[in-house]
């Protein structure tokens, strides 16, 4: 083996691991672009869970409502369901 084998396999080398960092699969500008996505995906996943949380609030607002309307209307109005029975009881 030649003396200056050696040096120019290593350079060699050298090169091509710099390619693989600046150019490859997992390069240095790739994974750039990927963190700036993963910023931008949990932006979007927090404004989504931001707008669950309202949804989620307005049915239980509407379901709550409708039970209070419901309680009302049955101590008040006397209202009955179908296939139910009403039975007052007097103090």
């Amino acid at each position: 083996m030649s003396p200056r084998l050696v040096p120019v396999l290593l350079i060699a080398l050298l090169l091509a691991l710099q390619g693989q960092l600046w150019f490859g699969r997992g390069s240095v500008p790739s994974v750039a672009g990927m963190q700036q996505k993963l910023l931008a995906q949990k932006s979007a996943n927090q404004q989504a869970a931001l707008s669950n949380g309202r949804l989620a609030s307005e049915v239980s607002d509407l379901r709550e409502g409708l039970e209070m309307v419901e309680e009302k209307a049955r101590m008040e109005l006397g209202m009955v369901k179908p296939n139910e029975i009403y039975v007052q009881l007097s103090k």
